[in-house]
């Protein structure tokens, strides 16, 4: 799994007063999507009508977590491009002033 720009993928839980727990994202969504390709499974074998709505509802939160993980590793490639674009217009933006100091001191000998 891509981390969020160096950004830990994890958050703390109180486990009591003053005791906290880091609890690891990652982890939390692959034994959820184990469970989930677990119920999938059940529920496909049984023939009672409210199983077999169950498995659709199973299969379609399987495909929309699939698609939110698409759609995060797109974001955090577009956020990573956008990074790159930053860092290059602030080396742009110090080569012209780097530049313009050069000219204008050009011109100040010239006179």
């Amino acid at each position: 799994m891509k981390s969020f720009g160096g950004v830990c993928r994890a958050f703390w839980v109180m486990k009591s007063k003053g005791v906290f727990e880091k609890k690891d994202i990652a982890m939390d969504k692959t034994s959820l999507e184990n469970k989930v390709n677990e119920l999938v499974k059940e529920l496909g074998s049984m023939d009672s009508p409210y199983h077999k709505k169950l498995a659709i509802l199973a299969q379609k939160a399987q495909n929309n977590n699939e698609k939110l993980k698409k759609n995060v590793d797109n974001l955090q490639e577009s956020l990573d491009y956008l990074r790159i674009c930053i860092k290059y217009q602030l080396f742009d933006l110090e080569a012209t002033r780097r530049e313009n100091r050069y000219l204008k001191k050009l011109l100040e000998e010239k006179s």
